[in-house]
């Protein structure tokens, strides 16, 4: 087959080297060679198959500037999804070898285990896998969840670690028009069938030394980063660490009741809630997830954080020019 020779970098020096036919994608041309690389909507919104090019010619076809903001656009950054190579092309990927999917996408059985409301608008959903309890996965991962006869199939992050019970937590917003939330709220029960496809995705903690690690979510965005924080404490993990949850206002709150339980089992774990809008019972703090890392970074000392970051598009854009001295690691999530 005729092609343009494509070459993708991982952060762990492994390379992957593709042939990609005239007028096809990288993330098509990785998808025929068997590997199937972090990636959800497949069509320039969500920005999860983000990659950087060093060298070569290329067509970006239309995305959102949310997945893809102008800055990182200007410094060679690209969607897989929506790249064209017009000649040979390297790039280099934001994560391990580990994260690419050889042999594609996996898809197992599953059913509701629990739905429950946790906050305005906001449930706690349990699925238990049913065909296997080999639940495996990495502390930052999403899978797509699939109701079986409807055609709807959503991207979530996990909120819980790897195991060996086939267990997996979400958070999940319901949207009145949602195509997945929307049937879930209305008529999804315990003991309905799901299929999960995943896991999947690039989001995850980094071996960055003792630096502390600053978790900062924005409503649903908590998911991944109690999982982070849940597998800090099963392991351990040494570095101080703090978690920001920011919600509009104190109804859109949720997940104390896990954060306690982290703190119980990591004396260095600490985490605070604010909103944007009080009402006259709340007495925490008003503001929002990056207005708490302002003032926690206006008093720290020691080394700079690492921060993690799962929200809206600006949200991230707001730690980022909260904190332009420190390392982020983000997950930007849209609305669908």
């Amino acid at each position: 087959m005729t092609g343009h020779q494509v070459v993708l970098t991982t952060t762990d020096g492994a390379r992957l080297e593709l042939c990609c036919p005239p007028g096809g994608t990288v993330l098509e041309a990785a998808a025929e060679a068997g590997a199937a690389l972090p990636a959800s909507c497949k069509q320039g919104t969500c920005g999860s198959c983000h990659a950087t090019v060093t060298s070569g010619e290329y067509d970006l076809g239309p995305h959102s500037a949310l997945a893809l903001p102008p800055d990182e656009l200007a410094h060679g950054g690209v969607l897989l999804c929506r790249t064209v190579p017009c000649g040979p092309l390297t790039a280099e990927l934001p994560y391990p070898q580990s994260r690419i999917l050889y042999g594609g996408v996996p898809e197992r059985a599953a059913e509701v285990e629990s739905i429950t409301t946790v906050a305005r608008d906001t449930v706690h959903l349990v699925v238990t896998l049913t065909d296997s309890p080999d639940c495996q996965f990495d502390a930052g991962q999403f899978v797509e969840l699939e109701l079986p006869g409807t055609g709807a199939r959503r991207a979530y992050s996990l909120a819980n670690t790897g195991n060996w019970e086939g267990r997996m937590e979400f958070y999940i917003r319901l949207r009145p028009d949602g195509a997945f939330s929307g049937p879930l709220a209305e008529r999804v029960r315990p003991g309905d069938p799901l299929t999960v496809h995943g896991p999947q995705g690039a989001f995850g903690l980094h071996e960055t030394g003792l630096r502390p690690r600053w978790l900062l979510a924005g409503g649903t965005g908590l998911a991944p980063l109690l999982a982070m924080a849940r597998q800090m404490a099963e392991w351990q993990d040494p570095q101080p660490a703090r978690l920001f949850l920011g919600a509009n206002t104190p109804a859109d709150l949720f997940g104390e009741p896990e954060l306690k339980a982290v703190a119980a089992e990591l004396p260095s774990f600490r985490y605070e809630f604010t909103v944007r809008e009080a009402d006259p019972g709340w007495t925490g703090s008003v503001g929002t997830a990056a207005d708490l890392l302002a003032r926690a970074l206006s008093a720290h000392t020691g080394p700079a954080p690492d921060l993690y970051v799962c929200g809206p598009p600006p949200m991230v854009d707001a730690v980022r020019r909260a904190a332009p001295d420190c390392q982020v690691f983000h997950e930007r999530f849209l609305a669908t």
